[in-house]
């Protein structure tokens, strides 16, 4: 039996969920209106009802995210909710307050959200066996560490893991920097991203160690290939962050990673896909092309690369070349890219300072801009709109198809009369079984007339039969005809709209996954979250000091620098200070554990 491998999306709301099943998701994860750890980006329950019913045509999962802390009368709001989802057809919650398993919830399955802060195996342990189905992991985690995770927990309870966008520089969960400096608690879906600012770095008398950088700003993770690894380790859901993101991230993502994921099933028999139809035509994506800070595989593999975005919090898009020249408003561009009228530009300097541009004019090489007071040549470019891409993003999308196969059954009545000019009388069965199995049928009393050319007919009913009818692609397998008949081509028509409109109920109202829950009080003791500001702000393997080539334990002193200078960064266990306007925040440095921690 094959594991299923699926790829699971974010939609803001259901017209992106649905875009991100046109291109080949698994599964999408969704907010209904309230409790959805992404204030911004709640949905009507009608509109969840809407993306189900369109989801579960091809076996997609809709996974419901229920996912903040909860405060007085809310965990009844919240209970009432997750019925309501669940008669809208929500498959999977997606949860972080553990108070909502003392209640009686629908009978689906329950996915311990990456907010419950699972990083170890004795965590999720206590998660598994209060229940859950899967369970979200940390995206700060290892191979190795995922490989532990795997061992402690038993195979029923699945793993998935962030697969691609925003690094949290916080472990997830346990991050309480937006709720400290702005009032904006990230356990309640409000989070400031407060990581994305620009930051002083002093040490303890105040002498300003590194000046106005987005010092815990980390890269965008990327591991579309790594994904052999990630199965290997024991990962089976593949999760693309990005709920606020636009359709066209959404798009793009999604529809690479489904040619990754193809790639890696294709090529052995132990692995499928976790849903049903294939992908036809559509446009070609690339990631590059849509929003991202940088790359990195984060600590897959251990401690190896740098994460700082540095001053790419934002989104840099692709590199295209450099600046050659600039005259007047124009610049010239050294690329082998296309550039357009409209496209975004990013410039980036020896100061690694990112300014922004719009293309207003395009002649080859030579660009206009409405400001270019601070380009200068040898700036490098990168480009984060490309309108020819976005165009093609939205008036080029693959269809998604079911395949179909049609079985045709016609006899003849042992009573019915025959003879010269008479047509025997008899029964058709037609038959239509989706990929994943699904079947209907339409049988009528067949008097068509018996065909003068049987080789002509069949192909007719072949031809006729095997086309695409809405999402469905229809093949005529088995045929067997006594007597061969003649039909027109609007009655076969005819029967084959009938066949899918027959798949489309009953796919639309497939069953799902039936998991019953027993109460369970006291499971709120398992909480790793609050809803007040501890004194630990955060907790993260991101570290400051390694980032600055200024770790004690791994990095040597950089020539012209010696500890007696920075003392608090070389070798010493001293505190230093991140500075943001009037905020001092401090930062420890847990060595043992490599990890880095803010304090107030």
């Amino acid at each position: 039996m094959q594991i299923g491998l699926e790829l699971l999306a974010p939609a803001r709301n259901a017209q992106i969920g649905i875009a991100a099943i046109d291109c080949g998701a698994d599964a999408v994860y969704i907010a209904g209106p309230a409790f959805g750890a992404r204030a911004a980006a709640g949905n009507e329950v009608t509109d969840i009802a809407r993306l189900c019913r369109y989801a579960h045509l091809y076996g997609v999962k809709i996974h419901a995210t229920v996912n903040t802390l909860l405060q007085g009368d809310e965990l009844a709001d919240a209970h009432r909710l997750m019925w309501d989802l669940y008669e809208a057809g929500v498959d999977v919650f997606i949860i972080q307050d553990l108070n909502l398993l003392a209640l009686d919830l629908p009978p689906v399955e329950l996915h311990a959200s990456t907010q419950t802060a699972i990083r170890t195996p004795e965590r999720a342990r206590e998660l598994a066996a209060l229940g859950f189905s899967r369970l979200v992991l940390e995206r700060q985690l290892t191979l190795e560490q995922i490989r532990a995770i795997r061992a402690a927990v038993p195979e029923s309870c699945g793993l998935e893991f962030f697969i691609h966008g925003a690094l949290c520089v916080g472990y997830s969960g346990q991050c309480y920097l937006s709720q400290y400096l702005t009032g904006r608690s990230a356990n309640r879906g409000a989070c400031a991203q407060a990581c994305r600012s620009r930051y002083d770095l002093t040490d303890a008398e105040g002498h300003v160690l590194v000046r106005d950088q987005t010092l815990l700003s980390p890269r965008d993770i990327r591991f579309d290939g790594r994904v052999a690894d990630l199965v290997a380790a024991g990962i089976t859901s593949f999760k693309i962050e990005g709920r606020l993101k636009n359709a066209s991230y959404v798009k793009n993502v999604v529809r690479h990673y489904r040619k990754v994921l193809d790639a890696f099933i294709s090529a052995g028999p132990l692995y499928g896909r976790a849903s049903a139809g294939r992908l036809e035509g559509g446009f070609t994506p690339d990631p590059d092309k849509t929003f991202g800070r940088g790359w990195t595989e984060a600590l897959l593999d251990g401690r190896k690369e740098k994460m700082a975005s540095g001053d790419a919090a934002k989104s840099l898009g692709e590199y295209i070349g450099e600046i050659t020249a600039v005259k007047g408003r124009d610049i010239t561009v050294r690329t082998g890219k296309l550039l357009s009228n409209g496209d975004g530009l990013s410039f980036v300097g020896r100061s690694d300072q990112v300014l922004g541009g719009r293309a207003e004019t395009v002649s080859g090489s030579r660009v206009s801009l409405r400001d270019v007071a601070a380009l200068t040549p040898g700036m490098r470019v990168y480009r984060n709109y490309d309108i020819r891409f976005e165009h093609e993003l939205e008036n080029n999308m693959p269809r998604r198809v079911i395949d179909v196969t049609i079985g045709w059954h016609s006899t003849r009545s042992a009573s019915g009369p025959a003879g010269p000019g008479i047509s025997p009388a008899g029964e058709t069965v037609v038959t239509a079984v989706t990929e994943d199995g699904f079947r209907v049928e339409k049988r009528f009393a067949d008097e068509a007339a018996v065909a003068e050319k049987p080789d002509m007919a069949l192909d007719n009913l072949r031809r006729q039969l095997g086309k695409h009818t809405g999402p469905f692609a229809f093949s005529v397998g088995t045929v067997l005809a006594d007597p061969v008949r003649f039909y027109p081509a609007a009655f076969l028509n005819g029967i084959r709209r009938e066949l899918a409109a027959q798949l489309q109920a009953l796919l639309e109202n497939r069953p799902r996954n039936v998991v019953p829950h027993e109460p369970r009080p006291g499971a709120a003791v398992f909480n790793r979250s609050t809803l007040d500001v501890p004194e630990e702000l955060m907790r993260s393997r991101y570290c400051i000091r390694w980032e600055l080539g200024l770790c004690p334990k791994r990095c040597p002193v950089k020539p012209g620098m010696t500890p007696g200078v920075t003392p608090d960064l070389i070798g010493g266990d001293g505190p230093l200070y991140l500075v943001n306007q009037k905020n001092r925040l401090r930062l420890d440095f847990d060595c043992a554990r490599c990890e880095m921690i803010v304090r107030t």
